[in-house]
């Protein structure tokens, strides 16, 4: 007997449903629908509240935090300027992180029940809906659980006195990620910076999807030879 192929309901909660497909997962979720409309998750209501997000709701959360931590420095006794530096260089190693997690984490490959699941909440249901508004930045309870281990990190490889300025600036530096990500997707940007920047991120989606880890910038993307080149994003379309 050969095994009936898993198919998806998009009229019911997805979360659960999506382990089912096995091996076909990846395919699946790389065929994106366009919709700023995005599904629904879970049965639970509390649960599916906790996966959607306004944008706005990530600069309102974490900018004092990111203040307090720089503030901590300041009442510590470091200069303008030491502090401008521990800022940048917090902001320059989430460059590398936004990179890192995007590329080797949010696209690993899977194909089992649990790890398809866990993907698909953590960064698939963005690429099978990349135009869903309120899952297209990190849930506030999220991050929040997440900054406790980059805490330690930073406090490990630093100073008690710097620690709070570069977790500072580290933290501002994913503020800055996530609301460049949801303008990307629903800004119009009429600048070329930003303008190529947005078209830079939708070939990820919509062509070269093994290529264009970052989001902020294409800094690490060049050092690390996973730019698109121009040619193979002509073809994909």
């Amino acid at each position: 007997m050969v095994a009936q192929e898993f198919t998806v309901d998009l009229n019911k909660p997805l979360v659960f449903q999506v382990g089912h497909l096995g091996e076909s997962y990846q395919e699946w979720v790389h065929q994106p629908i366009v919709s700023k409309t995005g599904p629904r998750f879970f049965e639970s209501d509390f649960w599916e509240f906790l996966t959607r997000t306004r944008w706005y709701a990530v600069p309102i959360i974490w900018l004092p935090v990111v203040c307090w931590c720089i503030s901590m420095s300041v009442r510590m006794g470091h200069t303008a300027l030491e502090i401008g530096l521990l800022v940048i260089m917090g902001i320059f190693v989430w460059t590398f992180l936004e990179y890192s997690l995007h590329r080797f984490i949010f696209h690993i490959n899977t194909n089992s029940y649990w790890w398809n699941t866990v993907h698909y909440l953590i960064h698939g249901c963005h690429h099978k809906h990349p135009m869903d508004g309120l899952r297209l930045v990190f849930p506030p309870a999220g991050t929040a659980v997440l900054c406790i281990p980059f805490w330690n990190l930073v406090k490990l490889m630093s100073t008690p006195s710097t620690t709070p300025a570069l977790f500072g600036g580290g933290l501002l530096g994913y503020v800055i990620y996530d609301c460049t990500h949801y303008y990307l997707h629903h800004g119009q940007p009429s600048v070329e910076v930003p303008r190529n920047l947005k078209k830079y991120h939708l070939n990820h989606h919509f062509r070269v999807q093994d290529k264009g880890f970052g989001i902020t910038s294409a800094l690490w993307d060049r050092i690390f030879g996973t730019l698109p080149e121009p040619k193979l994003a002509e073809k994909k379309r």
